[in-house]
């Protein structure tokens, strides 16, 4: 039986509610969602879109870089002193190295501590003390056998990166001079300093952008390599190889602190050798003391004794105050001066400009040098290349202890005339003594091989330089001071210097011992000095040490050089009378 239907229910059934409360919630949500969602793109596309940009960019834009190496340091013949050889470095990705657990496969782990000279937890601390990072080296300029083991070891987060190494073939023949470069290939000493940014270079730089495949399909900017340089340098390799021998032969047989010889072509100023001993590896300076990388023939000052003698008779020849043909009266072998004693070793009487040379004496030197205004002597010191740079422009290069003072009291200008009161450094004195060779045309140094030589500057006449070349050759003959310095079939000329280092108060008992000369004398080609600081045996005068070496260099040097021998030939000047006493 049916029920009858209430108006009420066939209304409700026939008029239904236009919008429930449900459906306007979903609505409002739906709508809020898309307004939010369009508030958002309009914020990360119009009004912020740095960060997009850089999160695509770190997806697909990649920079290559074209490795440079550093240009090759070469002697004057092509040798090479410095090259850089490709090696690898080991680096690994602390985050990889833990995320993949590396340190739990314990064989490999080990293996690579112990190839890397560390133990597993030193390896470990490395790499993760900060496991953000992304990368950290392990070792750098790693031995290629090295690589290939930890290679084949497959560490996860273990990585490797191309870079160079510094070679030296020369080793410690030329280490003070060519110096060394850092981990970084940086110069941090000698010529690679000097020259770094020549030697250096410009890496390559391309930004490009790739896609999901990493194919290249667009390059965004592109910088070409600018190429490193190559150094030629005036250094005659096989000269500083025979220098270098001989000085360390020297400085061992004589219990010598240090020693530093320096040869010159002195018709061009180039350096054709500059060594220095004790020296080291530059290949493997691993515990080696850290004051053999100064290089002592331009650091290093020292009181040149009587090898300025030969300048301070030029100082009085170029016054005017004597000539080729004075005499000196130097008897009795001493004076006074100021209560303080000049000495001679022995009563020469009279000697002419040869024999003071020949004889060393202090009495001549200092009686021509009283006689000339200390203006003039130091002025001349000064143009011969003492107390300035020398013109080689070497890193560390010391201009010496050179005094300009107005007031000078008559003992002070007497030592000044042999030796005391100045310093020096070897390669000014070598510079000096090329200055006498080449006629007194005073020319700055080069370190660099030369095309043409710089015209130079006169500070001598030639009449006197010449003059002064047969004084020296006088010295190293019977009754002279450096008759150890004779080259077989080669007329050279040179002077010995002795001088007492200085200490706090006044001298000590130490000594430098020095010889500097000139070579061929007929037609001069070569300047070489030769100092040996803190001899220890029972010989310490320049005629008896430094001579010898002196030789020795210049002898190898010349015949190298294909220099004719001149011994049989006659001096050219005839006004010097050859050192015999005059009275």
């Amino acid at each position: 039986m049916k029920r009858p239907v209430s108006k009420a229910q066939a209304k409700t059934r026939t008029q239904p509610a236009v919008l429930g409360w449900r459906f306007a919630f979903v609505l409002v949500s739906i709508s809020a969602v898309f307004v939010a969602l369009v508030a958002r793109a309009a914020w990360l596309q119009v009004l912020e879109p740095d960060m997009l940009v850089t999160q695509g960019d770190l997806r697909s834009l990649r920079v290559e870089s074209d490795k440079v190496m550093r240009g090759m340091i070469l002697d004057r013949h092509g040798e090479a002193l410095a090259v850089s050889v490709p090696v690898e470095a080991i680096w690994a990705d602390p985050k990889e190295v833990l995320e993949r657990n590396a340190p739990g496969d314990e064989r490999r782990w080990h293996a690579l501590a112990e190839i890397l000279q560390l133990s597993p937890q030193q390896l470990l601390s490395r790499i993760g003390d900060n496991p953000q990072r992304r990368f950290v080296y392990l070792q750098r300029q790693v031995n290629p056998a090295v690589v290939d083991y930890v290679r084949k070891l497959r560490v996860p987060g273990i990585h490797f990166r191309q870079e160079s190494r510094r070679y030296y073939p020369a080793g410690e023949v030329a280490a003070q001079l060519i110096g060394f470069t850092n981990v970084d290939d940086v110069g941090v000493e000698g010529v690679e300093k000097r020259f770094n940014d020549l030697l250096t270079g410009t890496a390559g730089r391309k930004v490009y952008r790739k896609d999901a495949k990493g194919r290249e399909i667009e390059v965004l900017e592109r910088e070409q390599a600018t190429e490193s340089a190559t150094v030629v340098l005036s250094i005659d390799q096989r000269i500083q190889a025979v220098a270098y021998r001989e000085l360390k032969k020297a400085v061992l047989s004589n219990g010598a602190a240090s020693g530093s010889a320096v040869v010159i072509d002195v018709q061009t100023g180039e350096i054709l050798a500059m060594v220095n001993s004790p020296s080291f590896n530059p290949n493997n300076r691993r515990n080696t003391p850290i004051h053999r990388f100064r290089n002592r023939a331009i650091t290093d000052t020292f009181e040149p004794g009587s090898t300025m003698k030969p300048l301070a008779v030029l100082s009085a020849l170029e016054f005017g105050s004597a000539n080729l043909d004075t005499v000196v009266d130097v008897s009795p072998g001493f004076m006074r001066i100021g209560g303080s004693w000049v000495r001679d070793p022995s009563n020469y009487n009279r000697l002419d400009l040869t024999g003071i040379i020949q004889k060393s004496s202090n009495m001549g030197v200092a009686r021509l040098v009283l006689e000339v205004p200390h203006q003039h002597v130091i002025g001349l010191y000064h143009n011969m290349g003492l107390g300035q740079d020398s013109g080689a422009s070497i890193i560390g290069e010391s201009t010496g202890i050179f005094s300009f003072r107005q007031r000078w009291s008559d003992f002070e200008r007497a030592t000044f005339s042999y030796g005391y009161g100045l310093s020096v450094t070897a390669v000014q004195l070598a510079r000096a003594y090329a200055t006498m060779a080449n006629g007194g045309i005073n020319r700055p140094l080069s370190i660099v091989k030369q095309t043409e030589p710089e015209l130079g500057e006169r500070v001598l006449k030639e009449e006197f330089a010449l003059a002064m070349l047969e004084m020296m050759e006088a010295n190293i003959g019977p009754g002279g001071t450096a008759t150890r310095a004779q080259v077989p079939g080669y007329r050279v000329g040179g002077k010995t210097g002795t001088a007492r280092k200085a200490v706090a108060g006044g001298y000590g008992d130490d000594y430098i011992a020095s010889f500097a000369g000139v070579g061929p004398i007929s037609q001069p080609r070569l300047a070489c000095v030769v100092v040996i600081n803190e001899p220890a045996g029972d010989f310490y005068h320049g005629g008896e040490i430094a001579a010898p070496v002196f030789a020795n260099i210049m002898g190898a040097a010349m015949q190298l050089l294909n220099l004719p021998p001149d011994g049989q030939s006659r001096p050219r000047i005839t006004a010097v009378r050859g050192g015999q006493n005059a009275g």
